[in-house]
């Protein structure tokens, strides 16, 4: 991969640019640079001056009979390939699907880029630069969306497992996406996150806080609860050869059994816990009046503030040690106060129907009394004694239970954090057109989703690297690929070569940025 360097001329004052590619000299056995200037900067507005070669190229090619030349959109390319050969993504495809690996990262680089379906891919690879480097008709999108083999596609995920965990907070969520299908075994009627009446599949993933990387997904049918895919992700993890990890899990995730799976399989853990457990309600009996004291009052930021207490826990049978972090926000109270009672009113409609959900039993026996008479049937009423305990001791506060981070403050920061793999899911079916599932058979899909996952990766890393810029953070980016959109390569047949069209300062920048350049 080519870069570019400045070259600063202390006599003459004049900065000169060069396009600098490295390589291995097979003889001398020993690594070596080429070097081509494309020219000096203008001191006044810092634009590329072209050197005469970069205009002679040009200016000859035009002159001479039968000379043609074609001109493909070069600067996403350029930009996607830094990431490519940062994470060697492209030698993981290619260990992985040898036949395949450069159609494979063509239509990864068009959904990053567009965004748009797959069968739009064929005007696209007649226009700009991808790996492939031929055309791509729908129907070779097709065939290769049935020949990926789930062999192949978890070799790949072990590979990129092994490769970015290391040391790092794995946070865990799920998402649906929904389908028009009806030949899909997967796509069933569940809990739609979008709020759509339709069948789906869900979607589990992990995506790293400190990589700030997607780093694994699983399908799973529509139907399945959130609670109960902790111990098949594990089970697959362990499958793939992943080494302990530290799950970070919303109060969606957790059980009696999934903690206790977490411990068997030596995993470190930071769970938001139900207020509503016996067993928590027995701690927080204990702080519930000395938490509000000024020496465990914390400022997080400059809109919030809490009250923070931890205590050692020993987790089930075996005794293991947690740490339970029990949290108290004053304005919290309010609102859990209304939606305490939003609930009462919800569930018992739900026994006055007769619709009672298994989950809700709990909940049932313990703030509604129910009395069945001959006469007059069933009747509920609600357990006041229960309600008012509740609402006094209980509203406002929040727990966290972790088996590694001893610090109340700490692993706050560590779960909150957990919105990265939300705006995941929102960059997968924004950014990356997977609102709908546009595939009908579950081996399409299967890699449908495979190529969806890698693309993620480049987002996720086109993110971190604008997010890390001043002057770029604030572009989005689609916006970062539009911009690169501009840039563009002419080659010219014969012995004329190439030349690339000027780049604009902001196009410069991104490429400082990612690390790449050009070279005429």
């Amino acid at each position: 991969m080519a870069s570019i360097t400045h070259h600063y001329n202390k006599k003459t004052g004049v900065t000169y640019v060069y396009s600098v590619e490295s390589y291995w000299d097979k003889e001398k056995k020993a690594p070596r640079n080429k070097q081509v200037c494309l020219g000096k900067l203008d001191n006044t507005t810092g634009e590329l001056l072209p050197s005469k070669r970069r205009k002679n190229i040009i200016e000859r090619a035009v002159t001479v009979p039968g000379i043609t030349a074609t001109s493909r959109v070069a600067g996403p390319y350029v930009t996607l390939e830094g990431i490519t050969h940062k994470y060697k993504l492209d030698k993981l495809l290619k260990k992985c699907f040898p036949e395949d690996n450069e159609l494979i990262l063509s239509l990864i680089y068009f959904i990053v880029q567009k965004g748009i379906a797959l069968s739009r891919s064929e005007p696209w690879s007649m226009t700009c630069l991808h790996p492939f480097a031929k055309l791509i008709s729908s129907q070779s999108v097709s065939k290769l969306l049935q020949r990926l083999s789930e062999d192949a596609r978890q070799e790949f995920m072990a590979l990129w497992l092994e490769q970015v965990i290391e040391d790092d907070y794995l946070c865990y969520d799920i998402t649906s996406v929904s389908s028009y299908s009806r030949h899909n075994e997967y796509t069933h009627f569940g809990y739609n996150r979008d709020r759509e009446s339709l069948k789906q599949i869900n979607l589990a993933m992990l995506f790293g806080q400190k990589s700030k990387l997607p780093v694994y997904y699983r399908r799973m049918p529509g139907n399945i609860t959130d609670v109960a895919t902790l111990k098949t992700t594990m089970r697959s993890l362990d499958f793939l050869g992943a080494v302990p990890m530290h799950f970070i899990l919303d109060r969606g995730f957790y059980s009696v059994s999934n903690i206790d799976e977490l411990y068997r399989r030596h995993h470190k853990f930071t769970i938001a816990v139900p207020v509503g457990r016996k067993w928590v309600e027995k701690i927080m009996d204990k702080h519930y009046k000395n938490i509000v004291s000024p020496q465990k009052y914390m400022t997080i930021n400059q809109e919030e503030a809490l009250y923070m207490d931890t205590e050692l826990y020993k987790w089930g049978k075996n005794k293991h040690r947690a740490y339970l972090h029990i949290y108290y926000n004053a304005e919290r109270a309010a609102s859990d106060f209304d939606r305490f009672t939003r609930k009462l009113i919800a569930y018992k409609h739900e026994l006055e129907s007769a619709k009672q959900i298994k989950d809700h039993e709990e909940f049932y026996q313990r703030y509604f009394i129910i009395k069945e008479t001959p006469k007059r049937g069933v009747k509920i009423t609600f357990n006041d004694t229960e309600i008012q305990k509740h609402r006094k001791r209980y509203s406002g506060f929040f727990c966290i239970l972790s088996n590694k981070i001893k610090s109340a403050e700490v692993a706050l920061n560590i779960y909150r954090t957990k919105d990265t793999v939300e705006n995941c899911f929102d960059d997968l079916k924004n950014h990356l057109d997977m609102k709908r599932l546009r595939v009908h058979s579950s081996a399409a899909m299967d890699s449908r989703l495979f190529l969806q996952f890698i693309a993620l990766i480049y987002v996720s890393a086109i993110r971190s690297i604008i997010q890390a810029d001043d002057k770029l953070k604030y572009l989005t980016v689609r916006e970062v690929m539009e911009e690169m959109e501009t840039l563009t390569k002419i080659e010219y047949s014969n012995r004329y070569g190439q030349v690339f069209t000027e780049t604009t300062p902001v196009q410069r920048r991104i490429m400082d940025a990612f690390g790449v350049g050009i070279q005429a």
